[in-house]
């Protein structure tokens, strides 16, 4: 079952939070990602298959605009115990096998996701230079089984924008993914 994003206002001032990284075993917050130009903050997990879809190309865009001092971080807040998959130990083996250019955070009291409003993977945030939300929407039009390429367009010209000291101007089409795994959900919940 596909889920898609909520609304969450634009200019809504980013939410502090202060979650474990897998991959360091440091907490990492708000503050430590924040950029003095662009902050993407995405919700996402290992298993879901879009977000397995469009991993590659997210990767190569972070990398990117990371030289563009754009700051990139990753949330999963799936309950690990009904989906093992996506508990802190894989995410660690996830990102250190495909090099994340970002942390790569975990939500186990999933507090962070109901502050963002977050209901499915991948979700994306798009902060301006003052952490007022300027995007949230899809990564592109691409979809798993379908012949519409991977690009990021969506997130990218967003990015584009915001780096020109522009507002970002073009239609915010809600994110399509898996819904977020949240405690005392059924595992054939999706």
């Amino acid at each position: 079952m596909a889920f898609s994003t909520s609304e969450l206002p634009l200019g809504t001032v980013a939410p502090n939070f202060a979650l474990l990284d897998t991959v360091s075993d440091r907490l990492v917050s708000l503050h430590d990602v924040a950029s003095k130009k662009a902050t993407v903050i995405m919700f996402m997990s290992n298993h879901c298959p879009q977000v397995q879809h469009v991993l590659p190309k997210l990767i190569s865009i972070a990398r990117e605009y990371r030289q563009q001092e754009v700051n990139f971080v990753a949330i999963n807040a799936n309950d690990a115990e009904s989906f093992p998959e996506d508990g802190p130990q894989q995410m660690k083996a996830l990102a250190r096998e495909l090099n994340f250019p970002f942390p790569y955070l975990y939500d186990q009291t999933q507090q962070v996701a109901r502050t963002f409003h977050a209901v499915c993977t991948p979700e994306f945030y798009v902060f301006d230079r003052n952490m007022r939300l300027a995007y949230h929407g899809q990564f592109d039009s691409s979809r798993p089984k379908t012949a519409q390429p991977i690009t990021g367009q969506d997130l990218t010209q967003a990015l584009e924008e915001l780096l020109a000291g522009q507002a970002v101007s073009h239609e915010q089409k809600p994110g399509v993914g898996c819904g977020i795994k949240w405690k005392g959900q059924s595992r054939m919940a999706g």
